[in-house]
């Protein structure tokens, strides 16, 4: 009986789990395990590393020369380049240059360079594609390189302009703030 008692115990002991560390996430989304954040941390960087390969490729632009901002406003948002170096004429005139370009695209509801870029639809370019005529891209020079500026009244529209703009901000890892502010 006492081996019978000790044996049950031991068992029992082997589905008792220590307490953890780090509570798990176990939204589909995001599942945290301590065992996984290393590869998760690898597979970030690689994606990332491969948002700045392409950017350079598609944009025409270094991203070590230039810094990119993306900024949320109650009408919409903007999209922002500008060289590092105030000097730097050839960087400001290839950003200048894309955002002349991306501006007709974005106008035209062709989204192809953001998908190239990020290897995959940015979220909200579906319905800023179905909704292009009530949004408008404006270009304007700054001293160093260039901003569109999204504006819309359309209540739809503006949320698909955040959605792609809150994704740009995490892809890019530019560390832009996240809420939406007034209008300079």
């Amino acid at each position: 009986m006492n081996t019978l008692l000790a044996v049950a115990i031991l068992v029992s002991g082997l589905f008792v789990l220590p307490p953890q560390e780090k509570p798990l996430d176990k939204t589909p989304e995001k599942i945290s395990c301590p065992m996984h954040e290393p590869h998760k941390s690898s597979q970030e960087d690689q994606h990332h590393q491969g948002v700045v390969e392409r950017g350079d490729k598609v944009m025409g632009f270094s991203h070590e020369k230039t810094r990119h901002h993306f900024r949320l406003y109650s009408d919409g948002g903007a999209i922002e380049a500008e060289s590092n170096d105030s000097q730097d004429a050839t960087s400001r005139d290839e950003i200048r240059s894309h955002f002349r370009h991306i501006a007709k695209m974005f106008a035209a509801g062709d989204f192809s360079s953001p998908m190239l870029i990020h290897a995959q639809n940015p979220p909200g370019t579906e319905a800023m594609k179905r909704l292009r005529d009530s949004i408008q891209y404006n270009v304007e020079d700054a001293e160093r390189g260039t901003r569109i500026r999204i504006t819309t009244k359309n209540p739809e529209a503006l949320q698909a302009v955040h959605r792609f703009l809150h994704f740009q901000i995490a892809d890019h890892q530019t560390g832009d703030a996240t809420e939406i502010t007034k209008v300079p």
